[in-house]
């Protein structure tokens, strides 16, 4: 016997649907979030164009990245952005790395960026063009702004690393140059993170400083040759305005001579080693010397030279006429008086005796018409004013044999011949002052040198091998050996004594007795 189920009404496809297919706007946006992150389920590569990039208050950045076809929604977090090389701008061709997510709330699928490096050129590339852009429109590397190095610094500064091959061959240069200057080194990291910062730092701890530090006339900033990203350092913005802010003339000394960084631009003088730039802050001290000496010695010259020439001079003013026999010139000078006078003498006579004919004349001419009062008058006028212009005359000429008589006398005290021994004198003492001043100031400056070359020597490492101390560096690299834990057995070894040097071999590292009983 069959048992027989009661039939149940057929499902019209409505309430199928209501039951099976119907999603809710979330779970269509999960659905899809998880194809996404099926079908991309790592980082993702993914180039295009930049367009309207843009940093959000926040330090997140957005922007789109397109192509021909199509176009993207990208999103960069602050943390993504802050370690970006260079700044991204619109039209820019980029490589984004990142991941592809849906943002849900929106429903839109976006790339959520990691990193972007410019297509083409390499992002340490491009940051350093925009960066020299940037500074070079501020004035940064303006020729204006360079200053002379001083031609005899006294003390210099110098910041790099206190265990490379730069500091030795730059103290090795400045001592074999220029022994009596004082050296300040300031050791600083010159790669890796933070190292910009810290040597930026260096350079404004000596400005702010130099009055405490007794003056720093001149700055080394450097290091030895390395791969462009070990100088990456010295191209980044904060050495190179602290370089420009300094108060204190800078060389820079970065790398080899082909090797050229943002550093170089910001500095008063580039040089292409770090020995290089030792050789530019110092003149040589056995050629200053010289030149010394050679000035001296032209000094010496030339005011001998001048003596003679006064001399001469003096010698021939006192041949002539007028210094040799000045009474000769007085007597030629009182003779052209007396002519002078005699001359006036002749002319007043002459009109007296022309005026006495004409009043005789006169008188014969009135004697004849009898005017006796009248003639009397005149007659006695007359003798009036002769008597009057003798007497003016007479006083006039005694005026000017007086004013004769003192110029005469003038002459006479003003004469060269007295003058010139005294004359001669003065200059003698002026010669025997000028090389006293001469010798005196040439002493000190030598006793200066001198002083400054013992200070050197005292302060040098040299005097303290000398009391039975030495020193051991590695042979692979000169490193300096301060903890022998640090040995290996096989380990080649130079050490350095008072005199001479020494080579040896490590034998056993863990050897606790050294010495043989």
């Amino acid at each position: 016997m069959k048992r027989r189920t009661p039939s149940r009404p057929a499902e019209t496809p409505s309430t199928a649907s209501s039951d099976v297919n119907v999603l809710t706007v979330s779970e269509v946006t999960r659905r899809v979030r998880r194809a996404l992150e099926s079908a991309f389920p790592g980082r993702v590569l993914v180039t295009g164009e930049i367009s309207n990039f843009k940093i959000h208050a926040s330090g997140h950045s957005y922007f789109t990245l397109k192509d021909s076809g199509s176009e993207i929604a990208c999103v960069m977090w602050r943390s993504a952005v802050a370690s970006l090389r260079f700044r991204p701008a619109d039209g820019q061709e980029v490589i984004v790395a990142g991941s592809i997510e849906v943002f849900e709330k929106s429903g839109r699928y976006q790339l959520y960026a990691q990193q972007i490096d410019p297509r083409g050129v390499g992002a340490l590339e491009m940051a350093l063009r925009q960066l020299r852009e940037k500074l070079e429109k501020e004035g940064l590397f303006s020729p204006a702004r360079k200053r002379p190095l001083p031609r005899f610094p006294k003390r210099i500064g110098i910041i790099t690393s206190p265990t490379g091959a730069a500091i030795r061959d730059m103290l090795l240069t400045l001592e074999r140059r220029y022994p009596c200057v004082d050296v300040l080194v300031l050791p600083v990291r010159v790669q890796g993170d933070g190292a910009a910062s810290e040597i930026a730092d260096a350079v404004r701890k000596i400005n702010a400083a130099t009055s405490a530090l007794g003056g720093i006339d001149l700055l080394i900033v450097g290091r030895g040759g390395g791969s462009t990203e070990d100088l990456c350092a010295f191209n980044e913005e904060v050495l190179v305005r602290a370089i420009a802010a300094s108060t204190v003339p800078v060389i820079s000394a970065v790398g080899h001579e082909t090797d050229f960084t943002l550093a170089d631009l910001a500095a008063d003088v580039r040089a292409a080693t770090p020995t290089a730039a030792a050789e530019l802050a110092v003149p040589v001290r056995l050629e200053t010397l010289d030149g010394l000496s050679l000035t001296q010695r032209r000094l010496t010259i030339g005011v001998q030279r001048r003596v003679d020439l006064d001399r001469r001079t003096f010698s021939h003013l006192a041949r002539r006429a007028p210094f040799r026999e000045p009474e000769h010139l007085i007597r030629r000078r009182e003779q052209r008086l007396d002519t002078w006078l005699a001359d006036v003498l002749r002319a007043l006579n002459a009109r007296f005796h022309d005026r006495r004919r004409r009043l005789q004349r006169t008188e014969q001419l009135l004697s004849r018409i009898a005017p006796d009062a009248s003639v009397a008058a005149g007659t006695r006028r007359l003798h009036e004013r002769l008597a009057r212009l003798h007497l003016a005359m007479t006083g006039r000429l005694l005026r000017i044999a007086r004013n004769l008589d003192q110029r005469a006398a003038r002459l006479q005290r003003g004469a060269p011949a007295g003058r010139i021994p005294r004359l001669s004198e003065l200059l003698n003492d002026a010669r025997r002052r000028v090389a006293l001043a001469l010798h005196q100031g040439l002493d000190a400056r030598r006793r200066r040198l001198e002083a400054a070359e013992q200070l050197l020597n005292a302060l040098s490492y040299r005097s303290v091998l000398q009391r039975g101390y030495s020193i051991t560096r590695l042979k692979k690299g000169g490193t300096l050996v301060r903890d022998a834990a640090r040995l290996s057995d096989g380990d080649r070894l130079v050490t350095e004594f008072a005199e001479g040097e020494v080579e040896s071999r490590v034998v056993n590292a863990r050897q606790r007795e050294l010495f043989e009983t």
